[in-house]
């Protein structure tokens, strides 16, 4: 186990092995996100209460779960980098900001406009809202914090304390309905209890999660080889890819 993954440290073996793992995560991601969208916009009944308003439930839902997954996945990627100075997991944090940054996005707008015939509103201070709002600002100040500085390891070092504190955001967003009265529904899946939809509307659901986070691990391996071309781009070994390609 410590040896694989003091390979999986290593930039030239983690671009070879991201080369033979990107394609099937690409071809799952565009698979199952066809099948979801098609089976949760198309087939899934309408909600009894909601109408066809609750489909967006296929992008929210997804985009939510990725946006607080990716930055535990970043503050995770911090501390190795921290503690063991294994530079892949600080290109591979720096590579997810953005997308975690444009995940986050997307659930607060999929959700405002999933608010407008639900509650009546786009928008409410609710303690779900709030954090995730805040979780954005985060998601920012990590990848402002990564260019503030003339020293690429002093922003690195910057923005790996800000994802590991900042960590601290998304147990508040995850019990967050639980914790304090707010408007916003408690969350969609469980693991100790099973989902409150019928399997017809949940199962098209588990399919986009899925898809989703192929994608997320498909964009990671490909953004995170560029990144090793671009920082390691005085080693031989990429020298000699360069040539290779030429």
């Amino acid at each position: 186990m410590w040896a694989f993954i003091h390979k999986l440290g290593s930039p030239k073996w983690f671009y070879a092995l991201s080369a033979r793992l990107q394609p099937w995560f690409w071809a799952l991601a565009a698979v199952l996100i066809v099948i979801g969208t098609l089976w949760g916009l198309a087939f899934a009944p309408a909600d009894y209460q909601q109408g066809n308003s609750f489909r967006i439930i296929y992008i929210h839902v997804p985009a939510a779960f990725l946006a607080q997954s990716v930055f535990v996945s970043m503050a995770v990627a911090g501390l190795v980098f921290m503690v063991w100075k294994i530079k892949v997991a600080d290109m591979a944090a720096a590579v997810m900001a953005p997308f975690g940054a444009a995940m986050t996005f997307v659930a607060l707008f999929s959700g405002a406009v999933w608010g407008v015939p639900t509650w009546g509103t786009w928008w409410m201070w609710d303690a779900r809202l709030t954090s995730m709002l805040i979780l954005l600002f985060l998601y920012l100040g990590v990848i402002a914090l990564r260019g503030s500085f003339a020293s690429r390891h002093s922003g690195a070092r910057a923005a790996s304390v800000l994802a590991m504190v900042g960590v601290i955001n998304i147990p508040v967003i995850k019990y967050s309905v639980d914790w304090w009265y707010t408007l916003h529904q408690p969350a969609t899946f469980s693991v100790t209890s099973s989902p409150a939809m019928p399997v017809s509307m949940w199962l098209p659901l588990l399919v986009m999660v899925v898809g989703f986070y192929s994608f997320f691990i498909a964009l990671t391996l490909m953004r995170t080889r560029n990144e090793i071309l671009r920082r390691e781009s005085n080693k031989r070994w990429v020298k000699e890819l360069f040539q290779e390609a030429q």
